[in-house]
């Protein structure tokens, strides 16, 4: 039997006569092209209706819902409920709600590291944000590396978006102690090394420390670029955006309110190219200061704020750590303090917060929702919590902060941070004494060198030392790995050594703590690197006060050690990482050509709003 059209008014998108406009919105913006924009849009809906759409459906406002599941990242175990509440909330709203799938990133399960494929995942995210005729979309993220892909991609392709992150997962317990990932991972995996838990005592472990799905419940990566990007306004602050845990029937309210204001989004254009303005990135260096945040999110922030014509280039290191000069650390969460993601949700979450910092913040930066942080903060009710509550310690009042200030530092003086900078979360020194230190280094040339000569009994080391690892940046090996937090040999963790000095040109999980220092540029594999020609028992003096990061070497013997180096590197059989990326194929070869340094966000040149160089 032939079905009839469900109206008998001729549909206008077959009216040869008519011209379509081609930049309007829902399925007639974004065709394929076939020569005849007519003919595309007649078949996107012969095609559309083979799933059972009504010609009234496809005349709604369409909200893209970006699918982020994969059965290898449990910190995304909640996607589906969370796509359901969301389309619900688009539906009721008005509006046509369809997912798409990406890629997906976890930190165990990509290898050589999640940041390697970070750029690939904002390519995706900007290219099929790009491709699909999306009025809105809704970014559904939360495992570290995911949101600041999604970001990245989406202030490139500037369509209207706005975040749900998937929550933190709940913590969980071990002979009568909360547990959680990851700070607990670390801690407990140091104490194993050390030989003060046995075998069943760290098996135990690995059935507890992650008992949900959600991401780490500690102020690790995830949660950092949670609050980060409320703070950016990207995310409703009149719902706990960024702290509600993934296993909560609040998580999935939060779901359908984001479906609402997607729709909401979809009719008024607001995108994010003209809703992020430096006043935004300013307050969210702000909550990254007085969090304890992630290391990680430096890189994340300046890859993000490089993706925006208007911005690129007006936030630099010196910022954040000027930022940090008057910024408290508020927030009492692992590795920084002592508690969870779950007590921060309980204690108020960015609400709380943000009403502490509201003397450092802009308060005139736009959000969502159209109005500014200051007309939210000001709208929402919001009450703090009675000086007795178990609760009142997890966030400090802004004149009795957990630390002074900076508690991210960024080193700028001495020959190994004055060229590109570095960094350290000082705050999560276990030693702080270790703050101002000078002493004998001792090298690994790579991760595989660390993993074989670390615990050697016969390593040349004492607790005064400095832990060198070179070859870890984003081309000496690709991505940054989280390699950064250097283990303590076994041999001094047996005498209880908790804490030394470290160095790398990598990364470290926001989870962990200790006194690292992180991100130095140039990395070790540029030929004009200083941390490239470190050698044992060099003399490394460091002052984070000062800022100071130095190798005891004259220039005269920096310039020696660098041309015997580059002579070596010039070898075709040095197996130098930064020679041998010219020759390589596929997305490696590309990700180590274009790949560019930490202070500039580890994104590729040509993704940048300046485009390729």
């Amino acid at each position: 039997m032939e079905t009839r059209s469900d109206s008998s008014t001729p549909n206008p998108d077959y009216d040869l006569s008519r011209p379509l406009n081609l930049d309007g919105s829902g399925l007639r913006q974004k065709l394929a092209s076939y020569g005849d924009p007519h003919f595309s849009l007649f078949m996107r809906k012969l095609f559309i209706k083979a799933l059972g759409y009504s010609e009234d459906a496809l005349s709604r406002p369409i909200v893209g819902i970006v699918n982020t599941y994969s059965s290898f990242n449990p910190c995304h175990a909640n996607i589906p409920q969370l796509m359901d509440a969301v389309k619900r909330g688009v539906q009721l709203s008005g509006g046509l709600a369809i997912d798409f799938p990406t890629i997906s990133l976890h930190e165990s399960f990509a290898s050589p590291t999640s940041m390697y494929l970070r750029n690939l995942m904002s390519m995706d995210t900007e290219e099929m944000i790009q491709a699909q005729p999306v009025d809105s979309v809704v970014l559904i993220g939360g495992c570290d590396k995911t949101t600041p892909a999604q970001l990245m991609g989406a202030i490139s392709a500037n369509k209207p978006i706005i975040h749900l992150v998937t929550g933190p997962m709940m913590p969980g317990s071990f002979q009568g102690a909360r547990i959680g990932a990851c700070t607990d991972c670390r801690n407990n995996w140091a104490k194993f090394r050390a030989g003060t838990l046995d075998i069943e005592d760290i098996s135990a472990l690995n059935e507890e420390l992650v008992p949900t799905g959600g991401t780490c419940g500690v102020m690790g990566t995830a949660s950092t670029m949670s609050c980060i990007l409320l703070a950016l306004g990207l995310m409703p602050l009149s719902l706990p955006s960024a702290t509600a845990p993934a296993v909560s029937s609040s998580r999935l309210r939060i779901a359908e309110a984001t479906g609402t204001h997607a729709v909401a989004l979809a009719r008024s254009q607001l995108r994010p190219q003209a809703l992020l303005t430096r006043e935004s990135f300013l307050n969210a260096i702000t909550v990254l200061q007085a969090i304890g945040g992630s290391t990680n999110a430096i890189v994340h922030l300046m890859a993000i704020v490089n993706r925006h014509p208007q911005l690129a280039g007006s936030i630099k290191l010196q910022t954040i750590d000027d930022i940090g000069l008057k910024t408290p650390l508020l927030v009492d969460l692992k590795p920084s303090g002592d508690n969870y993601m779950t007590d921060f949700h309980n204690a108020g979450g960015m609400l709380a917060l943000l009403h502490e910092l509201k003397p450092l913040l802009h308060l005139d930066a736009m959000t969502i929702t159209g109005r500014t942080l200051g007309e939210e903060l000001a709208s929402i009710p919001f009450r703090p919590l009675p000086l007795d509550s178990p609760l009142s310690s997890i966030i400090h009042p802004f004149n009795k902060p957990l630390y002074p200030s900076s508690s991210l530092v960024i080193l700028s003086k001495g020959n190994l941070a004055s060229a590109g900078g570095a960094v350290i979360k000082a705050s999560a020194s276990k030693d702080r004494s270790l703050l101002s230190h000078t002493g004998p280094a001792v090298v690994f040339s790579s991760p595989q060198d660390l993993a074989e000569r670390i615990d050697s009994p016969s390593l040349s080391v004492s607790p005064s030392s400095v832990l060198i690892l070179q070859n870890i940046g984003p081309v000496g090996n690709p991505g940054m790995p989280e390699a950064g937090l250097i283990p303590i040999p076994r041999k001094l963790a047996a005498k209880g050594v908790s804490d030394m000095l470290r160095i790398s040109d990598g990364r470290m999980s926001g989870t962990a703590g200790g006194t690292i220092i992180l991100h130095v540029s140039p990395e070790s594999a540029d030929p004009e690197s200083v941390l490239g020609i470190v050698q044992d028992g060099d003399v490394i003096t460091f002052d984070a006060e000062r800022r100071y990061l130095h190798v005891e070497i004259d220039e005269d013997g920096v310039r020696d050690r660098m041309a015997q180096r580059k002579k070596m590197m010039a070898n075709e059989g040095s197996g130098s990482a930064w020679v041998a990326r010219e020759r390589e194929r596929g997305y490696r070869g590309l990700y180590k050509r274009e790949v560019n340094q930490a202070e500039q966000g580890a994104d590729f040149g040509f993704l940048t709003a300046a485009g390729p160089s």
